[in-house]
């Protein structure tokens, strides 16, 4: 694989997007398809790593685990390891992983609305 410039025009732009605009940052964080699902289960409480496999059965475990890692780096879970055989992991929601519940619930009514076709309206006729 290609080492990508960080002087490059493209790394440029995206640190600019990243830095001046809200939905940019917002999407670099919890952008996918799997992390707002993984999310949303674990806005019930912590969730050991089998726990959360099974509540999300698409999900490859590669998958699973390259998220829970890229949502412990970016601050919005929390993984926590008891030294115990075997060994128990559980991860967590941090302060800003919860901020984040807002969000899903939106994001959640409004495919519930699309899904019933609310918004098959003419524009302007709602």
């Amino acid at each position: 694989m290609t080492a990508i410039k960080d002087s490059s025009t493209i790394q440029e732009n995206k640190k600019y997007a990243l830095d001046n605009c809200p939905v940019t940052y917002l999407m670099e964080k919890i952008g996918g398809y799997w992390k707002p699902i993984i999310l949303y289960h674990l806005a019930a409480g912590g969730k050991r790593y089998s726990e959360l496999k099974r509540t999300i059965p698409a999900i490859t475990e590669k998958v699973l685990i390259q998220h829970l890692k890229q949502l412990e780096a970016d601050k919005l879970v929390i993984r926590e390891a008891k030294p115990v055989v075997p060994p128990h992991v559980t991860y967590t929601l941090t302060k800003a992983g919860y901020g984040l519940q807002p969000i899903i619930h939106e994001m959640a009514q409004w495919s519930f609305k699309d899904i019933k076709g609310e918004f098959d309206a003419e524009p302007g006729k709602l």
